[in-house]
């Protein structure tokens, strides 16, 4: 999975600190479907945390943010959300607990497939990291639009 260096910075980072702090966590999205073998270009890195998590991390983050955390609703989701820029590499942070993700048709909310403990344990750059699962990941992607989102489906499948 060839990715920068600022990438791999940026995911020491924010893995650091969640982990001290003891906060469930997983890499979901794009970054997700890169680890499980899409072959497009990363945007950035996605991680999702419980919502009640975001006050512990703030101070670590606040230099690096760029938006919230704050609720966050556009045509497709529907959730807690903190866009942070780390040394050049952008990371989105989701409580998944609350998230809902809007169904294909636009008419419909449904709950964000998170589970902490039905996380895989991936080999990123030297260190274990929990990744959303395969099944999860597909199917909240089945949701979304666009040719990117079918790229990462037909690589993880």
């Amino acid at each position: 999975m060839p990715t920068s260096t600022k990438t791999q910075n940026a995911l020491f980072w924010i893995t650091n600190i969640l982990n001290k702090k003891n906060i469930p966590f997983q890499i979901s999205g794009g970054f997700a479907a890169k680890i499980y073998g899409s072959p497009r270009p990363l945007n950035d890195i996605d991680v999702d945390i419980p919502d009640v998590n975001f006050p512990d991390i703030y101070n670590d983050i606040k230099p690096y943010l760029i938006y919230g955390p704050d609720h966050y609703l556009d045509e497709k989701w529907d959730a807690q959300l903190a866009t942070l820029n780390y040394e050049g590499q952008e990371i989105d942070i989701t409580g998944a607990t609350n998230c809902k993700i809007s169904n294909k048709k636009k008419d419909a909310w449904l709950p964000y497939p998170c589970d902490f403990n039905k996380v895989s344990y991936m080999e990123i750059f030297g260190i274990k990291v929990p990744v959303i699962s395969k099944d999860a990941l597909v199917a909240y992607k089945k949701e979304l639009d666009g040719e990117h989102q079918i790229i990462d489906i037909e690589a993880i499948n």
